[in-house]
């Protein structure tokens, strides 16, 4: 049987691996160059930047004219592998109906992320409730590149950022 002493010292035990456990996913975190997403909703386009150098850029789709996506700066809060959809008393487990897709990133803006989608042919347009859609295979790889407490920036206007990524653009975007 456990004294009272040996209570002790195996908390204190525990305490210690605890906080080299979370010492080391620190490091192994702050290795990783510094990433952030901006989001161009007028291009319908997301950009992946490592310490401002051009990773990936990814088609989406975007918020819809009476259900625009919210524009600012946010933080990915949340990284789920095969989210649970739920809406008005209505739950889709992960798989093909599912509407969020294989992968969902919530955003510190409550009830908006960046997820996959299981109507492939609304990327490129202002198709969606506010979120950041992208084709499945995009969003599973982004999701590898990303992690919770990296920003997102979604811009109602090309920044001078964006301009340079993508260039001028001649004609205005069609709102399909």
């Amino acid at each position: 049987m456990l004294k009272a002493d040996d209570f002790r010292r195996l908390a204190a035990l525990t305490g210690v691996v605890l906080m080299a456990t979370a010492e080391a996913l620190a490091q192994e975190n702050s290795a990783r160059p510094a990433r952030r997403i901006l989001v161009s909703i007028p291009d319908r386009k997301l950009i992946l930047l490592e310490e401002d150098r051009v990773v990936r850029i990814y088609d989406t789709a975007v918020g819809a004219p009476r259900t625009p996506s919210p524009t600012g700066s946010f933080k990915i809060v949340q990284a789920v592998p095969d989210p649970t959809w739920y809406a008005k008393g209505k739950i889709v487990p992960p798989g093909k109906s599912n509407p969020l897709g294989p992968r969902w990133l919530g955003l510190s803006v409550k009830g908006y992320g960046i997820h996959g989608t299981n109507n492939p042919a609304s990327i490129g347009r202002n198709a969606s409730h506010g979120c950041i859609r992208m084709r499945n295979r995009d969003v599973e790889e982004l999701f590898s590149m990303v992690s919770v407490g990296d920003p997102v920036d979604l811009l109602a206007e090309r920044t001078p950022q964006v301009e340079e990524i993508f260039g001028q653009v001649s004609q205005e975007i069609d709102e399909r």
